[in-house]
């Protein structure tokens, strides 16, 4: 049973370290850095594993690790988590690989992708704060899910996206009944849009999840790490491979396996744990940064079908180069072409249909493999963040009937079907 205690205790600047309360706060107001939440550790060694197993099978029997959430009755949430964590031996004998390889499936969520996670964790912390209508920046995936969520709590939203994005995506947030703004521009438009809009009177009593409420947003990646440990028999996989839009996602599954041994609810593998960061050719100003080994992290204007993972201007970049650096890792990407290929190759030899962003992962972890970046014999672990049936334009003109026959035996037969 989960205790009504959050274990959050302040928000702390990731850049001088300077505290602040917990409130609606995403900037620190010292040295302008990006704030997160601060635990009370005592409190997180309290948290047992029998307690975690005994929960719900969703993110919140991680409930006393995170910010919000613990009384259910506060909960915003579509409750999503527990997707499953899939065995990829056809994959790994494709790629030279000898070691375990699996695949973290979290199509499998609500919505279809990771966001719900964040999601879920970010809006009832909203609720907590008094906040009567939801809204974030989006690339697509997080306004399906902000959408999805006010819709099943009854609360107003409004989302905004680029205007090029997926039409997948567009029908998937629209069905919701909130208001969809769709912003000429890329996502770091649409993002400053958003940081102006937050600062006005007319939404002061919105939460943008991506925005104003974001330290709480992060801690939703961490259950990413927990499952996954969980899921291997409370063990932390030797490697991991992570897909980077921001780049939150990679530093927050990092986070999570480092409270988790910090805790005593698993112990490091031998050497530690190595994380890899995967990004789109077309948008992979993390990744250059790390192969040109600056800490400067040039914005780009993304191009690609990747459009998931199109930051240009990451805002947790600097923070992923130190996870990948710290634990000697490294990053690739990935052109249009690589990404439609590792669709197909994902999902012809492990059932999995990913969307662009888990065929970056996919392609980036190949080419890992190649270069020998990665060890093939460890037990790795690959995230797919998303459902390909959002980007089905990816492989729409690659893929189709491999055969077209008149309905009769004689057809088929000059067909070669029986042969």
């Amino acid at each position: 049973m989960t205790s009504a205690v959050s274990p959050a205790r302040a928000l702390v600047c990731r850049g001088c370290g300077a505290e602040f309360p917990l409130a609606a706060q995403h900037a620190c107001y010292e040295c302008f850095g990006p704030l997160e939440v601060a635990y009370d550790a005592d409190l997180l060694k309290q948290v047992t594993r029998e307690q975690i197993e005994a929960g719900p099978d969703n993110i919140w029997r991680y409930a006393a690790l995170l910010p919000a959430g613990q009384d259910p009755a506060d909960r915003i949430t579509l409750n999503p988590g527990m997707t499953p964590l899939i065995s990829a031996p056809a994959l790994a004998a494709e790629l030279g690989m000898t070691g375990a390889l699996w695949i973290k499936d979290d199509s499998a969520n609500p919505t279809h992708s990771f966001k719900d996670r964040v999601v879920s964790v970010a809006l009832s912390a909203a609720r907590g704060l008094g906040f009567t209508r939801f809204a974030c920046a989006s690339t697509g995936n997080l306004a399906n899910s902000v959408a999805a969520h006010a819709a099943r709590a009854g609360v107003p939203s409004i989302v905004f996206i680029p205007a090029d994005l997926e039409q997948g995506k567009i029908i998937t947030t629209a069905v919701y009944g909130g208001e969809l703004v769709a912003i000429e521009g890329s996502y770091d438009d649409v993002n400053r849009l958003c940081s102006e809009l937050v600062e006005t009177d007319e939404f002061e009593d919105t939460a943008f999840v991506n925005v104003n409420v974001r330290p709480y947003y992060a801690e939703g990646s961490k259950t990413l790490g927990y499952e996954v440990a969980e899921q291997l028999g409370w063990r932390i996989p030797e490697q991991v491979v992570i897909p980077m839009a921001s780049g939150e996602l990679l530093t927050k599954v990092d986070k999570a396996f480092s409270e988790l041994v910090e805790i005593g609810l698993v112990e490091a593998p031998e050497g530690g744990w190595t994380v890899f960061g995967a990004q789109s050719a077309g948008c992979n100003p993390i990744a250059v940064a790390l192969h040109e080994e600056t800490d400067e992290i040039r914005p780009v204007r993304p191009t690609g079908i990747a459009k998931s993972l199109n930051i240009g201007d990451p805002a947790a970049g600097l923070y992923a180069l130190e996870a990948v650096r710290r634990t000697g890792g490294w990053m690739d990407y990935a052109d249009d072409d690589e990404i439609r290929d590792a669709i197909r190759l994902l999902a012809r030899t492990t059932g999995v249909f990913a969307e662009t962003a888990g065929g970056v992962t996919t392609a980036v972890l190949a080419k890992l493999v190649k270069s020998g970046k990665l060890d093939p014999s460890k037990e790795t672990v690959v995230y797919n963040t998303g459902e390909g049936l959002k980007t089905m334009d990816a492989v729409a003109n690659l893929v189709g009937p491999t055969h077209t026959v008149k309905p009769s035996l004689r057809s088929a037969r000059e067909a070669g079907l029986l042969a």
